[in-house]
């Protein structure tokens, strides 16, 4: 695999001038099952940042050429019956991309031949999923609150199910390799930390007043940010687990939030609200805004520019940054 080219760390005063120079660009699927049928429901980088995924609430999965936004550059992966929940991309391989459906499958491309490669049966509908950084495992989490580990080599195959007593929302890996811990986010506000592959509780964190949806671990894993349906951001310092900071500016629930690629900085994604705030991490200091026009329920940093994408309900995918700028 091809490494990405990350630009160097900006401090924070820099990227607050620079930041409104830059440009968006919108990626438009010409293939709409219908008014309102194409809400984006999830995006991915790959790990070069030369590729990013699309999965739709149409059960359209579509692979874009950020430098290319005419859909005839994109690549359309058919097999999903359902709408798409979530997608990602092996850590370790450029072209391997994983989606999960609420057709209670979780399917393997070659996004290059457009070849699924593997499904996996679910059990029920799926709702999220996380790659390990080594690639070595999958882990996947379903409407039904049962999580599911699926090795990937030599062939991706599925682990005993571990069914969850609480409301399971999103779920993430810690970077080591391999992996030894995982991380939940909670209906009752909490967030789960579990050992892997054991799956034992080990710590919970009563990180919000209401349901704690989505996270991101920031590249360093230094800060843990977790989104809720309260509106906030909360950022956690990973080395004594307190909260140091709570971004506020966002209007309802927090559905995705993401960090650049040096871990400077974080953004967080709503279905409401007209504008995105770009916060510095260590700071908590509010440096840039990227008018949306509309909600921007997901979000996310390209993995080595500070290239920003989001889509929204109807909106389609847009990315800041791939149509110009000084950065």
């Amino acid at each position: 695999m091809v490494p990405p080219h990350p630009r160097r760390p900006i401090a924070k005063d820099k990227l607050a001038v620079l930041f409104p120079t830059l440009k968006a660009q919108s990626y438009h699927d010409p293939t709409a099952r219908g008014p309102g049928s194409h809400t984006i429901k999830t995006i991915a980088w790959n790990p070069t940042g030369h590729l990013i995924a699309t999965g739709s609430a149409d059960r359209t999965l579509r692979i874009w050429n950020p430098e290319k936004p005419q859909v005839k550059n994109s690549t359309e992966l058919r097999g999903h019956t359902g709408q798409i929940e979530r997608v990602a991309f092996n850590p370790t391989k450029e072209a391997e991309l994983a989606s999960v459906s609420s057709d209670a499958t979780c399917k393997f491309w070659d996004v290059r031949s457009k070849a699924c490669t593997a499904t996996v049966q679910l059990g029920g509908e799926g709702l999220t999923i996380a790659w390990a950084a080594d690639g070595s495992v999958v882990m996947v989490g379903t409407k039904s609150d049962t999580l599911i580990p699926i090795t990937t080599n030599p062939t991706p195959t599925a682990g005993p199910s571990h069914q969850q007593s609480l409301q399971t929302n999103q779920v993430t890996f810690n970077h080591t390799t391999p992996p030894t811990h995982l991380l939940l986010t909670r209906g009752d506000g909490s967030i789960s930390i579990l050992a892997y592959p054991s799956m034992q509780p080990l710590h919970s964190l009563h990180a919000h007043t209401s349901s704690c949806v989505s996270l991101s671990l920031a590249p360093s894993a230094r800060y843990l940010a977790i989104g809720g349906t309260d509106a906030l951001v909360s950022l956690y310092d990973t080395t004594d687990w307190v909260c140091k900071r709570t971004l506020t500016s966002l209007v309802g629930t927090v559905k995705s939030v993401s960090f650049s690629f040096d871990g400077s900085f974080v953004v967080g994604g709503s279905d409401e609200g007209s504008a995105l705030e770009i916060v510095h991490a260590e700071s908590g200091d509010y440096v840039g805004k990227v008018e949306t026009g509309g909600g921007a329920g997901v979000v996310a940093w390209h993995p080595g520019r500070y290239w920003l994408a989001w889509a929204g309900e109807g909106g389609g995918l847009k990315i800041l940054g791939a149509a110009g700028g000084q950065m």
